[in-house]
C-alpha cells in the first residue's frame, strides 16, 4: 500500500522508527505541537492537509491520522475519495502508552494529570529560556476537557439534555475531585524504551522536583504507532472511515470514535 501519515510532531521519533520497518510506502507530514492549543484551528489545519493530500497527483490507499480525539480536533474530519484511519484514542497520551486500556488504568481517576514524553519535551522549544518551554502537558479547565470546543447546548442538541447532563456531571465530579486532591501532586513521564537513551526522563524528574511535584514514570509502547503505519488496523483499536464519511466522537472508554 501507499499511505499518507499526518501526525503531531510529538510522535516524530516513534513515527520515523515505525515507518522504517513498515512493509508499505509511507509519506509523512507533521503538524506543530502548538497547533493543539486551539481545537477549531487544528481541525481546520488537518482538514486542509487531508484535502491537499487528495489533490496531489499521488493516489493514496489510505490517509493515516496520528492523533486521538484531542479535544474534538479530529471530529468532523472527512476525505472525499480516500479512507481515513485514526486510533481509538482520547489523546496523544493513549498513543504514547500503547492502548486505551492502559490510559484508563493510569488516568481514569485524573484524566487531566500533567504528563510528558520524549516527543512532547523536545518539540516546540525554539532555544529560548527553558522556563518558557512547556516540558509537561498541563491540564486545561474542567469544562474545556469535557466539552472541547463545543458548547453544552450543542451537545444537548445532539445527545439530549438528560444524557449530556449525566455525562458532564459524572465526569466533572471525578475530575474536580482529582484536581482538588492535595495528595495528587503527580506529573507523569511516559518513557518509550527505544528512546530511553536520550535522557529526557532524568530531565523530567528534575523539572518535577524543581516544581515540588511527585515524579511518576510509566513505560510507553510504540505499538499503536507501529500498527497504523504497518497497515494493521484492528477494528478494536482503529477506526477506518470510508470516503465521504466523517469522524464522529463517541466519548466513552471503548470505541472513542465512530464513523458519522
Amino acid at each position: 500500500m501507499i499511505l499518507k501519515l499526518i501526525a503531531c510532531e510529538v510522535f516524530y521519533r516513534e513515527a520515523c522508527m515505525s515507518i522504517a520497518t513498515s512493509p508499505h510506502r509511507v509519506d509523512v507530514e507533521f503538524t506543530e505541537k502548538g497547533a493543539h492549543n486551539d481545537s477549531a484551528k487544528l481541525r481546520a489545519l488537518l482538514q486542509e492537509k487531508i484535502d491537499a493530500a487528495e489533490a496531489a497527483p499521488q493516489p493514496w490507499d489510505a490517509i493515516l491520522l496520528g492523533f486521538g480525539l484531542c479535544g474534538n480536533s479530529t471530529v468532523g474530519l472527512t476525505a472525499r475519495k480516500t479512507r481515513l484511519v485514526i486510533p481509538r484514542a482520547h489523546d496523544c497520551c493513549t498513543i504514547f502508552l500503547g492502548s486505551r486500556e492502559r490510559f484508563r488504568e493510569h488516568f481514569k481517576d485524573n484524566p487531566s494529570l500533567p504528563f510528558s514524553s520524549v516527543g512532547y519535551a523536545e518539540r516546540g522549544w525554539t532555544g529560548g529560556s527553558p522556563a518558557e518551554h512547556s516540558f509537561f502537558h498541563e491540564p486545561g479547565t474542567t469544562t474545556s476537557f469535557l466539552l472541547g470546543d463545543k458548547t453544552w447546548e450543542q451537545y444537548a442538541a445532539e445527545y439530549g439534555e438528560v444524557n449530556t447532563r449525566y455525562i458532564t456531571e459524572t465526569l466533572r465530579t471525578s475530575i474536580d475531585h482529582s484536581l482538588t486532591d492535595q495528595k495528587d501532586n503527580r506529573v507523569v513521564f511516559i518513557q518509550v524504551p527505544e528512546l530511553s537513551h536520550l535522557g529526557y526522563a532524568e530531565r523530567a524528574r528534575a523539572e518535577a522536583e524543581a516544581s515540588g511535584r511527585k515524579y511518576v514514570e510509566l513505560p510507553g509502547d510504540m505499538r499503536l504507532v507501529r500498527k497504523i503505519v504497518h497497515g494493521e488496523w484492528d477494528p478494536e483499536e482503529f477506526l477506518v472511515v470510508q470516503p465521504g464519511r466523517k469522524i464522529a466522537g463517541v466519548y466513552d472508554w471503548d470505541r472513542v470514535v465512530t464513523e458519522g
